[in-house]
This record gives C-alpha cells, structure tokens and sequence, in this order.
C-alpha cells in the first residue's frame, strides 16, 4: 500500500504537473546563446530512491484472533517490522513510482500452509509477506502541449493514472494477490506542498488456502477506487518538518467465490478505507544542512475492513489502529 516511498510518488507528480513539454523548450531558448549548441536535457526532472525501515504497533490481520473466557472473539495484536525500497522519478511527459515492503510479523501472525496432508499446518515463526506497488502517469497538459487541463487555483495538472499491486504472504491463507488500476490523477493547486488524488477503476485477483480447489483461485468484481496523497511543509515550526500521508478507499468488490453452493452464505466484501498520516523530521538538513538523505518519522495507521474482509461475530482482526515509527535513507 510504503511510507515515504508514497510521499516521494506524490512529489514526483506535483513536479511533473509543474512543467510540460513547452514550458521545457521555452527555459531551453532562454538560457541558451543563439550561437550556443544546445545542451541535452536529463531525462528525469527529478528522481529519489531510498531505503527504509519501521516497526508498526499494534497491526491486524482478518481472521487472527483470541477467544476471551465469556466465549466472544477480539482481534489480535500485532508487531510488524517493515523493510522498505521504493523509487519516484518524473521526466517530461509523466511520472513512474515502485516500492517493496517486506513485511516481517511477530509470533502472533504464524506461517503456515493448507498445502499438506491434513490440510493445515502452523509454524512457530511469524509469516513474511512482500508487497509491491507500481504507479505511472502521463500529463495531458504535456501530452497535448496545452494548459487545457489547468484549473487556476484549483488544478495544476490532470493525468492519465495506471498501475498495478501484487504480494504474497506465507500465512495458512496464502495470499497472491494481484490488481491493476487505471484512471485520471488530478494535482491540486495548493499553496505550500503538493495534493494528489487519483480516481480508478480496480480490479482484483487473489488466492485463499481456505477454499477448496479449484476455488482456491479468486476474481473479484471490478470496482471503484480512490487515492489521496499529500505533503503540506510544515514551516511554522521552524524545523524542516512536514506532514504527509494517504487515503485509499476501494468500494465493495464483491464475493470473490465461485461456488455455486456456498455463494450465498459467503459474506460479501465492504467498503476498505486506509489511512497513514507521518509527521517526517529532515535530519539531515536540521543537523548538517543536507535536505533529502536522512529522515525520521512517527505516524498512525487506520485500516477498516482490511483487504475489504468485514467483522463478524466470530471473524475479527478487519479493524487496524496502529502506531509507527521510521527512519529512511535517500541513497541515490
């Protein structure tokens, strides 16, 4: 779903909203002499990748959860440690974004697997899973050489979006999940930072050890789906702090079942919000005035309905609340 990784995304679309392919010719006249060859542009206006770790506190997972001795049933806690590459970069048309979590539980979340005689097996060790991302953009302001797609004081930039997610996680259930997502990006005109928000279509595919084969496969309806990125400096305080974040909202995507005979007894999906809000302190330009390469942050994470599983009597661990705390590494 990524923590400075979604905000470095979002800065790379503000930059790519901020220039198109005329503006570029225009600056390329201007600054050279007639005489002058002119030199070659770089091909990324801007470009960061980085390193980063943190530990989340306490996570959920649907389905991991105790009984207490009344007999009713209560989510789990969960420590994570998180191990995160992500990349941005905008050029002249566009915008490209990746990151990888790897997500490490503590013994509270175990591996396991369906895929033994017996049916189930549970290991001692918690479950690893790897969670990538891709997103990309195309400027239609640059794509058409216009600023058709400018809103004065409203929009700087509306943008084709498309991109996709995969993971994978070595729990009993055995998530594979796979989705793709295409739509409109539009950049916000603020004053100070940069606002995002991106509306998809979505669709999924994933794979649940519960089921029985050949239904351990699944398709989910294609469905709507919203992203909102932001980073607003927060330069009152005196300190090279800013406040940044996201919200992503896919809508109900259906059952995701094809069993004739339990259809109807299968809970559907809900409507799936997450919301992680940083407050990211640049140490390295606090402390040796070289912004952008060291930076520690602290935030909190909501998820309701996660992975778009809704709480039932006795099917808890779809609500998260947690607290996190990072350092990341620009390294190149």
């Amino acid at each position: 779903m990524m923590v400075k990784g979604l905000f470095a995304a979002a800065l790379s679309l503000a930059l790519a909203g901020a220039a198109t392919a005329a503006d570029l010719e225009t600056v390329r006249k201007a600054k050279a002499p007639e005489a002058a060859p002119l030199k070659e542009m770089p091909i990324f206006l801007f470009s960061d990748t980085q390193f980063s770790y943190r530990y989340q506190f306490p996570a959920a997972e649907p389905g991991i959860q105790i009984q207490r001795p009344n007999g009713s049933f209560v989510g789990r806690d969960i420590p994570k440690s998180i191990y995160n590459i992500s990349h941005a970069d905008a050029w002249a048309y566009g915008t490209n974004f990746f990151t990888l979590d790897i997500l490490k539980s503590g013994s509270q979340d175990p591996a396991g697997t369906t895929n033994v005689p017996g049916g189930f097996a549970q290991y001692g060790y918690g479950a690893t899973e790897a969670y990538g991302l891709y997103r990309g953009t195309l400027s239609l302001n640059a794509l058409t050489g216009t600023k058709a797609f400018v809103i004065p004081g409203i929009i700087k930039d509306v943008s084709l979006a498309y991109g996709f997610d995969a993971n994978s996680k070595n729990d009993a259930f055995g998530s594979k999940k796979r989705d793709v997502v295409g739509g409109l990006n539009f950049a916000f005109d603020v004053p100070a930072g940069f606002l995002n928000v991106a509306v998809h279509a979505y669709k999924e595919w994933n794979r649940n050890g519960f089921n029985f084969q050949p239904d351990r496969d699944v398709s989910f309806d294609t469905t709507a789906e919203i992203e909102v990125v932001y980073n607003f400096p927060l330069t009152f305080t005196g300190l090279p702090l800013s406040l940044a974040g996201f919200n992503n909202i896919v809508t109900p995507k259906g059952k995701g079942i094809r069993d004739p005979f339990n259809y109807a007894f299968y809970p559907g999906t809900g409507l799936e919000f997450l919301s992680r809000t940083n407050l990211v302190l640049d140490v390295g330009k606090l402390v040796y005035d070289q912004p952008n390469k060291v930076d520690v942050f602290i935030g909190f994470q909501y998820w309701l309905n996660k992975f778009g599983n809704v709480e039932r009597l006795t099917f808890k661990g779809t609500e998260e609340k947690s607290f996190l705390a990072g350092v990341a590494f620009h390294i190149f």
